[in-house]
């Protein structure tokens, strides 16, 4: 199933009546020319508008367009009334940009005046209450909106999603676990639906599924994927095919009105002796294919995992921020190879739900050592199987989050660095991650702002389109690493 939305980019040009329509109009299709040339498809709406009826017209000329995501361009000064309507009557993400002056040869007639009226666009937007997006620098030529546009997408596409998103969980959260157990109001707040179904629900409809005449069509996938080295129980793989297909049906029979999903199950501590398996790898298939299954019940996991998807057009996982790095491999392996202190550095973790494209060579199907100590006394592992194990491959990352607090408000985090080429010794899907300032951000955003364990990981450094995804998600509060010599409010500025 398609489960990341395709943007379909559209411009308006506006243009205030005292001013030369065909200013506006020109400099909008110098935007389109340049957009098309290094960027793509962009829809450009004939009608210019300068006043409400114009309005109204551009829109149903972008809708009928199949346009789902939106630029205004101020041309000129603008109107303000009828610009900022077009984000009332806009049922998508729309975005606000406005042209710079050209030449100083032309500053008379050839004078906009978009500068100041970037201004007033801003102040009626306010006036009725309606979000909209504006780049770091609004203002600029042909070339420089084009780019600010082609920023814009990767952030249409997360707001375009989380709109039609419907998160199906199985199951209670965890006992012990309060952090995956946020309020849900906040993600109705988001326009997004939350299906809550029993762990019995998905046992029984996965029993449902025994003999399913696709199931060796899926086996013989997982074993592509795997390979030789990687597909150390091939007898398993028939029991997670089965699952696979479980998940895949439910989500195309319960969208309803959604056009999109996300996961959130319980995978612990009934599931594997019931199931026969470890969820993981399959958890890890779907979400490679842009259908994030979260952890342990975590719904603003699953949301948050789903958004990097949209962002990236690539995979995601969810990790926990799991352990410190042991001074000595941070001596040997990291001290004056990298430009990272100590504090620098962690651990990222999961049993095994990272997806194999991001995991690095050796990578396999494995057994939960945790919860074969747990659930099989040690012993040789039979249900406790079916983790997808190794060290994740190095390169940039995103470590982010969207949460539901516990007062019930949304609040987030997000902060760049990477994952370093250095083997971590250990089991799971880890590794070690680098963040700059990370010692102090564990300490004045993570821990002093009560997240939970759990983050969210894009595979690039995605903190722009994400920053401006949680800002036109109305939420309050997007902390980030901040460097050196930018405290915290709560740090001990005599520390």
């Amino acid at each position: 199933m398609t489960n990341i939305p395709e943007v379909k980019l559209g411009i308006i040009a506006v243009s205030r009546d005292c001013f030369i329509i065909s200013l506006s109009e020109k400099r909008r299709k110098a935007i389109v020319d340049s957009y098309t040339a290094n960027y793509g498809a962009i829809y450009e709406a004939k009608t210019t508008v300068e006043n409400e009826r114009d309005m109204l017209k551009a829109v149903e000329e972008v809708k009928a367009a199949g346009c789902n995501a939106l630029v205004v361009f101020l041309g000129n000064f603008g109107p303000e009334t009828p610009e900022t309507l077009i984000a009332k009557y806009f049922d998508g993400p729309v975005m606000y940009v406005a042209a710079a002056e050209e030449t100083g040869k032309d500053l008379i007639n050839g004078r906009g005046d978009a500068y100041c009226g970037m201004l007033n666009c801003s102040y009626n937007l306010g006036l009725r209450h309606l979000t909209a997006v504006i780049p770091e620098y609004p203002v600029g030529t042909a070339d420089d909106l084009a780019g600010s546009i082609a920023k814009f997408v990767p952030a249409a596409r997360a707001l375009i999603g989380v709109k039609s998103l419907k998160i199906i969980t199985f199951g209670p959260r965890p006992q012990d676990f309060f952090a995956c157990n946020a309020p849900i109001q906040p993600l109705y707040d988001l326009g997004v639906e939350v299906q809550e179904n029993s762990e019995l629900d998905l046992l029984v409809a996965y029993r449902a599924h025994k003999d399913d005449s696709r199931i060796p069509g899926v086996v013989a996938d997982m074993a592509a994927e795997l390979g030789v080295d990687g597909n150390h129980y091939p007898d398993l793989l028939p029991r997670m095919a089965q699952f696979e297909l479980t998940l895949l049906d439910w989500a195309k029979d319960n969208l309803g009105s959604r056009k999109y999903v996300a996961f959130a199950d319980k995978c612990w501590p009934a599931f594997p002796k019931e199931f026969g398996f470890e969820p993981c790898y399959v958890n890890s298939r779907l979400t490679s294919r842009g259908i994030p299954v979260a952890c342990e019940v975590d719904l603003y996991g699953a949301l948050s995992e789903y958004i990097g998807a949209c962002v990236t057009e690539d995979a995601v996982t969810l990790l926990d921020i799991n352990n410190s790095v042991p001074n000595d491999l941070y001596e040997s392996d990291v001290a004056g190879k990298y430009p990272y202190t100590l504090k620098d550095t962690f651990m990222g973790f999961h049993c095994g739900n990272t997806p194999f494209c991001k995991l690095s060579k050796g990578a396999a199907v494995k057994y939960q050592l945790i919860q074969n100590r747990l659930l099989e006394n040690g012993g040789t592992p039979d249900f406790t199987r079916g983790t997808l194990e190794g060290d994740i491959a190095p390169g940039e990352i995103t470590f982010f989050r969207l949460q539901g607090s516990a007062e019930g408000r949304l609040t987030s985090y997000i902060a760049q660095g990477e994952v370093l080429p250095v083997a971590t010794r250990s089991f799971g899907g880890i590794g070690i991650f680098a963040i700059p300032e990370m010692g102090r951000f564990y300490r004045h955003v993570l821990i002093e702002r009560h997240f939970p364990h759990h983050g969210a990981v894009a595979f690039a450094h995605a903190g722009s389109a994400l920053f401006t995804v949680f800002r036109a998600l109305g939420v309050p509060e997007i902390a980030f690493n901040q460097p050196k010599g930018l405290l915290y409010k709560t740090e001990n500025p005599f520390e």
